[in-house]
């Protein structure tokens, strides 16, 4: 069996709580009727009473509970497996973690800022299937393509400095990283979304984006961080100011014309990270425009959805704990 939505599974808590609520009623109500009067009298006061028909009526509120619980956490319990067709795009998510993207010209960070833009790009691209190369002085594939976004996130926010361990910043690594994993199919749409504040300090990056072009990959390129630049901080806590080797501060610089002729030989857009993130809107838009009328198909596993029969269990516990009654019949 696969669930569909288990983080749901937390609000099963809810019912222990929920009997912990009716025996504390009980016990409070025995401790009235205690402090009421003669206990002979009170027996006999409340003999329509029903103890077992009350429980009864309990424990069928506590099934609905879980009942409907498990249909919120989306119960597979069948599943088939086969061609699947789609129209959707791969798309890199290429993210510099070099330590210039610790600079603070854009609050937090650059890097922060980063995090902040995929994420809500990754949330746009439904039916895409999206992966994340880190990149500095290397570069790899943190998370391969997957359509599931909640995975793809997940990876995202363990981007930091520390994953790449070469340091500076070599953006044609990680066009070539991205150009290995795509193949050598150009039928397919692809999109390779790099965000980084274009100081290339090794390699040559329009030598792979050409290649990215005859491949059939489109390049938008997102500026992070500003022209006039920001120190670096000498550590990860932030505190202290980088120098370099003959002690002078090291300011690191947004290089838009980099970026710019980067995107533009592929045919795809370069942006400047903004405030208000339209840039994240309108790669979305270039995205599902290219993909669209772009039929492919893949082997995919289906899952049916089960959760009705365990809505249809608790409305009928529902009915019968409506039927069920606390009071029973006395003989006069």
């Amino acid at each position: 069996m696969e669930w569909g939505r288990p983080e749901n599974f937390i609000w099963l808590w809810a019912a222990p709580g929920l009997v912990a609520v009716y025996a504390f009623s009980a016990w409070r109500r025995r401790s009235q009727l205690g402090r009421f009067g003669d206990p002979a009298l009170v027996r006999r006061l409340a003999a329509s009473v029903d103890p077992l028909g009350r429980w009864v009526k309990r424990t069928l509120m506590v099934l609905v509970w879980l009942l409907v619980v498990l249909a919120l956490c989306q119960p597979h319990w069948r599943k088939k497996e086969g061609l699947v067709e789609f129209a959707g795009a791969d798309v890199f998510l290429a993210v510099d973690v070099s330590k210039s993207m610790l600079a603070r010209d854009i609050a937090p960070t650059r890097l922060d800022k980063v995090k902040l833009e995929l994420s809500g790009l990754i949330d746009r691209l439904k039916g895409h299937r999206v992966g994340i190369i880190a990149f500095a002085g290397d570069a790899y594939i943190q998370c391969p393509l997957t359509s599931d976004r909640q995975a793809a996130k997940l990876f995202l926010s363990t981007l930091h400095p520390n994953l790449v361990p070469a340091g500076g910043t070599r953006i044609s690594r990680a066009l070539d990283v991205a150009l290995q994993a795509y193949g050598k199919g150009k039928d397919e749409p692809r999109a390779l979304v790099v965000l980084t504040d274009g100081e290339e300090l090794d390699g040559d990056p329009f030598r792979e984006a050409e290649k990215a072009k005859q491949a059939g990959v489109r390049v938008y390129a997102i500026g992070i961080g500003t022209p006039d630049g920001s120190t670096l901080p000498a550590s990860e806590n932030g505190s202290g100011v980088k120098r370099d080797a003959s002690g002078q501060v090291v300011i690191s610089r947004l290089n838009e014309s980099l970026l710019k002729k980067l995107a533009q030989t592929t045919g795809g857009e370069y942006y400047r990270a903004s405030a208000r993130e339209t840039e994240i809107e309108s790669i979305a838009r270039h995205i599902e425009s290219t993909a669209r009328g772009a039929k492919r198909s893949r082997w995919a596993v289906q899952y049916e959805e089960s959760y009705q029969q365990l809505v249809l269990a608790a409305l009928l516990l529902l009915w019968l704990e409506a039927v069920v009654s606390e009071r029973r019949r006395v003989a006069e």
